[in-house]
């Protein structure tokens, strides 16, 4: 498996690219070609077209990063030829024909649930005040706070959106689990990479680890980008 010196990152729901800055630039500093998907999040097909335009002006082999939503991007985006390997960020990784409705439908018994408020024409936005407690609990509050009124609203035929090919099934995949997520059940991320085969590491931390853990985030794009375990 040859090493890949380019990471594109993709962003989930709620929020946009801008998320990933520190872990852009730590991965920057260690001479990696980092590129930011803007997901719409209205559709899981016109989030896949925008990845993928992405992929198609990397000039090698590629680390494709998904948090959350973006995990699902990844699997159905990641069969790209561009793509070498696939991290999942407290991500969710369907198999084919899930989305993350259907990830979503049956909770472990006292799982956190997550303040999603009753869709509005077609998008869904987390609570404000519940915000900081689900989403960014290792956050500081202003920060939190900040992100909960700043979403990016999150189209509920993203959420429908069925994978056709999951890429992992034919690459390999690096997972980070957050243990303290309130957004995706940590045993949800672990059955998820147990499924893929993924190479997991473990970190304290809420689903917003990419914000408040970003060196835990830049070493496993770092593993996977070096195809090693």
């Amino acid at each position: 498996m040859a090493s890949a010196r380019n990471v594109v990152l993709v962003h989930g729901g709620f929020v946009d690219g801008s998320g990933w800055q520190a872990v852009y630039q730590l991965l920057r500093e260690d001479g990696y070609n980092v590129a930011v998907v803007q997901n719409p999040t209205l559709s899981l097909e016109d989030d896949a077209t925008v990845a993928r335009r992405v992929l198609d002006q990397q000039d090698g082999p590629t680390v494709l990063v998904g948090h959350s939503y973006g995990g699902v991007v990844v699997s159905e985006a990641g069969t790209h030829p561009s793509v070498s390997a696939l991290v999942y960020i407290a991500a969710f990784a369907p198999d084919k024909g899930e989305s993350v409705n259907t990830l979503i439908a049956d909770p472990p018994p006292g799982a956190p649930v997550p303040p999603i408020l009753p869709p509005q024409e077609g998008f869904l936005l987390l609570d404000r005040d519940k915000f900081p407690a689900s989403f960014a609990g290792d956050l500081p509050l202003d920060q939190a706070r900040f992100m909960a009124d700043s979403q990016v609203p999150w189209g509920v035929n993203a959420l429908a959106g069925a994978v056709s090919e999951p890429a992992w099934r034919g690459k390999p995949s690096w997972y980070l689990v957050a243990t303290d997520d309130r957004m995706i059940p940590p045993p949800a991320q672990r059955a998820m990479a147990e499924r893929a085969g993924a190479t997991v590491t473990e970190a304290p931390a809420s689903h917003s680890i990419y914000l408040s853990q970003p060196q835990a985030v830049v070493d496993l794009i770092k593993q996977a980008a070096a195809g090693t375990d």
